[in-house]
């Protein structure tokens, strides 16, 4: 449901039906150079990307620095939540 140019009370009933029944809410207006938006999702999945972990090798190194994780910015995860 998407809603505009509606009294806060209307906005906050309409929202607390949707929410009670697992219906996404947005709602927004526009007043000159200022607005507003706000979105109502529930409980929902998405995804994020991540840098991947690039894994030390096993070799002459072994001081903490060989220890820590090193990040590869080439390469990324996908991580749902």
């Amino acid at each position: 449901v998407c809603l505009t140019c509606c009294s806060r009370e209307s906005m906050v009933r309409i929202n607390q039906i949707c929410h009670k029944n697992g219906i996404k809410f947005f709602t927004g207006d526009v007043f000159g150079y200022h607005g507003y938006m706000f979105a109502d999702l529930g409980d929902h999945e998405f995804v994020e990307e991540k840098p991947k972990v690039a894994k030390g090798s096993s070799g002459v190194e072994d001081g903490p620095e060989a220890k820590r994780a090193r990040l590869d910015p080439a390469q990324t995860t996908m991580v749902k939540k």
